[in-house]
């Protein structure tokens, strides 16, 4: 599971030129599914995204969560987080799950996110063609990899 998350003064997804999720202040995840990737990634992933300290205190340091500032988290599924590009000019996706099953998967991330996270949680439309726009606050840019996390273990 890799997570792209981007703190944001506002973001939104449209598709179709309808506007079908939007936030003020918060986060931009981009959630990129993987192959082998199971259930169990979720809830340390979910609470990781939430209890990540990238917005500033009253000192100007890097001290709270999306939890401690209420703000907003928009979820977009992105396969092309497991693009590889080290052979040829074509992006491979084989490391992506495939996307009847990456779904359900999807969806299930978003109920628990949901679960560990009472603030407001928007998401863009699975599979579809969408234009994300977002401010980029800082600019604050973190990836988040399983594979690379304690949260990954016993994958």
């Amino acid at each position: 599971m890799r997570l792209l998350l981007q703190r944001v003064s506002e973001a939104r997804v449209t598709v179709d030129g309808e506007v079908i999720g939007r936030i003020g202040r918060g986060i931009v995840v981009l959630v990129g599914l993987g192959a082998g990737d199971t259930e169990a990634l979720f809830r340390p992933a979910a609470e990781k995204l939430v209890n990540l300290r990238i917005f500033s205190d009253d000192e100007e340091k890097m001290n709270r969560s999306i939890a401690d500032i209420g703000g907003g988290i928009l979820a977009v599924s992105q396969f092309t987080l497991y693009a590889d590009a080290r052979k040829g000019r074509r992006p491979s996706y084989v490391s992506a799950m495939p996307p009847d099953q990456a779904r359900g998967m999807f969806d299930l991330f978003l109920d628990v996110l949901r679960e560990v996270y009472d603030g407001k949680v928007e998401t863009g439309r699975f599979g579809a063609m969408m234009d994300v726009q977002l401010v980029n606050d800082g600019p604050v840019t973190i990836w988040l990899d399983s594979d690379e996390m304690s949260w990954g273990a016993g994958k």
